[in-house]
């Protein structure tokens, strides 16, 4: 008896393989469309910026006229910014994380935290930029200063790092614990000597995506009220200040068809940074892989 019809079974596979043809094509269609908006944007920015991409460029603050006009304010505004938001918000996520994953006992309260962390990734930036322009700068009255700013970006990019690095803890083998206690440590010496080492790939990869992010960030800087036009720069972190993101969307926001370019050139040097940082996570993360 045959209990198997082979026509139905071949008309249902001739189906199934048509479907799966036209949506491999309506795939391919959608990377393909991306690539080529990507390609044309790039275009396009890469033949305005290049003629005004030159050394002065990197050594001219701003000027009210576009041959005139460069970014050392912005850079240096940037590196401020970095320098306080980096070691802010990488030993609160890490110890955030460790707290959660290593101390904290598990209950609904625990759950209830992680949940939210969770959730905070995914706020519009503007929204911390409100909490910052509300904490940091009046209330706490620092004013449009690096500190005010890097806090607010620490509070922007701090979710981030907190679920990169309670994943990257996650990751270590049990066996690792339970070898670490045979061996009489105890939690912080196991911490310190087994977990850190060992989840510092992640850590850090994590991070420096977080701070990638938070470099070319601009909402949060114009909330709490950074400058767009800096022709010094900043002393200390308590100075006022701008970044590279603000420096560009103040020439685009300029009538003359010129400062449209120097934005061009403005976006490259973003770039460039940007691929630079991410380039360095993927180095750490194939390094410490690999070892």
């Amino acid at each position: 008896m045959n209990l198997v019809d082979k026509q139905i079974v071949q008309n249902k596979m001739n189906k199934r393989i048509i479907s799966n043809q036209i949506m491999r094509q309506l795939f391919f269609l959608a990377a393909a469309f991306g690539i080529v908006v990507l390609v044309v944007l790039l275009y396009r920015i890469f033949s305005e910026g290049i003629p005004y991409l030159d050394w002065s460029f990197f050594t001219n603050f701003a000027s009210r006229f576009p041959e005139e006009a460069g970014i050392k304010a912005a850079i240096a505004g940037s590196l401020w910014l970095m320098a306080v938001t980096a070691p802010i918000s990488l030993m609160l996520g890490v110890g955030t994380a460790i707290y959660l994953e290593e101390y904290a006992k598990e209950n609904m309260f625990t759950r209830f935290i992680r949940m939210n962390i969770s959730n905070l990734a995914g706020v519009p930036s503007v929204v911390f930029g409100l909490l910052g322009l509300t904490v940091f700068v009046r209330l706490m009255e620092m004013g449009r200063s690096v500190m005010a700013g890097g806090l607010t970006m620490s509070l922007l990019i701090l979710p981030i790092i907190v679920v990169s690095s309670q994943e990257a803890i996650r990751a270590i083998p049990k066996s690792q614990y339970e070898a670490s206690y045979a061996m009489g440590a105890t939690r912080w010496q196991t911490i310190r000597r087994i977990v850190l080492p060992a989840a510092i790939p992640g850590i850090l990869t994590g991070g420096i995506l977080a701070l990638s992010r938070a470099i070319g960030e601009t909402a949060p800087l114009l909330m709490i009220g950074a400058l767009s036009f800096v022709a010094y720069l900043p002393e200390n972190i308590w100075s006022s200040f701008t970044v590279l993101p603000i420096q560009i969307f103040n020439w685009t926001g300029r009538p003359q068809e010129e400062f449209h370019l120097v934005a061009s050139t403005g976006i490259i040097v973003l770039l460039v940074i940007l691929l630079l940082m991410n380039s360095i996570a993927i180095f750490i993360r194939n390094k410490f892989s690999k070892s």
